[in-house]
């Protein structure tokens, strides 16, 4: 995978992200940085970053870190993970790196797999991690994740040879979060191989990716008369209609529709039906669908209001 001229390692001190770190320095001397982000929901997280900080330092790496004010409650991960990547895009930024850059492994990839069959999600969601996407809230920075073929164990051994203490976050092993549960899952279920999970989680990537490609040439194929954008779906599959009705309203209003609202639409205009999502009006009743930009019903609201 291409790396970027100088990138930035995500860093929280566990055995997995010192790997990281230890590998980088052995291939790409002197081109990263450190960050460790602090989430201030331990007493010991402080001492945790200030221990990373000696291990990079000792090694001439530059190393940051990033305090966050988060509080106990409902879905901590899913709001530590969003404010984590936030606080690194904003460090990256400003250190004028190009890419953060993360330790998820192959055991990872096998729990965010099953975590989304649990949810029943689609084949873009099951392909779970890339190897290189845009870090979320910064499109313009990267996410790489370069450590997506090893396991777990082969990089606690390189933490273990390189003589370092790694540190043990006693949430990893909280089973009231649901990654725990699915990690508890795997480890006492013989017959689930990370390997083999995580080998499909890439294979539906590329069958992603291939949805992505009909989907660019299906688009090709619309026409723009008077404002008004016309797509014949013809016999089009749906889930290449999917990502072309999706394609479209980001294209008209910006938006970006839910899987299950874009599912519902594509439903009502397959049936010949008129219907508004995300700001975008689609009529179905033709067998070219046309699709405007949907009024906003403030302003009409407004203009009622001001009529004397």
């Amino acid at each position: 995978m291409p790396v970027p001229e100088r990138v930035g390692l995500a860093v929280s001190g566990g055995p997995d992200s010192l790997a990281l770190l230890l590998l980088a320095h052995a291939v790409l001397p002197g081109s990263f940085e450190v960050a460790t982000v602090d989430h201030g929901l331990r007493p010991e997280s402080a001492g945790e970053a200030a221990h990373v900080g000696s291990i990079a330092e000792a090694q001439g790496i530059r190393h940051t870190v990033l305090r966050l004010d988060l509080e106990l409650g409902p879905a901590l991960q899913e709001r530590a993970r969003a404010a984590r990547y936030r606080a690194l895009g904003a460090w990256a930024r400003v250190a004028g790196l190009a890419a953060v850059v993360t330790a998820h492994h192959v055991e990872d990839q096998a729990e965010t797999l099953l975590m989304r069959l649990a949810r029943g999600a689609g084949v873009r969601g099951l392909a779970a991690m890339r190897a290189a996407s845009p870090l979320p809230e910064w499109p313009e920075l990267g996410l790489l994740r370069p450590l997506l073929g090893w396991r777990r164990t082969e990089l606690a051994k390189v933490v273990t040879a390189a003589g370092i203490e790694a540190i043990d976050d006693p949430s990893n092993w909280d089973a009231r979060f649901e990654r725990v549960r699915f990690r508890e899952m795997l480890a006492a279920t013989p017959s689930l191989d990370p390997s083999a999970l995580a080998a499909s989680a890439h294979h539906l990537a590329e069958a992603d990716a291939a949805i992505e490609w009909a989907a660019e040439r299906s688009l090709a194929s619309t026409e723009v008369h008077v404002g008004v954008l016309q797509w014949t779906p013809a016999d089009t599959p749906r889930a290449v209609g999917l990502r072309v009705l999706e394609r479209i309203v980001m294209e008209l209003s910006g938006g970006k529709p839910r899987g299950s609202a874009l599912a519902r639409w594509h439903g009502r205009l397959s049936a010949g039906e008129v219907a508004t999502l995300a700001g975008v009006r689609g009529d179905g009743r033709k067998s070219a669908w046309c699709f405007t930009t949907a009024p906003d019903p403030r302003h009409h609201q407004k203009e009622r209001a001001e009529r004397p």
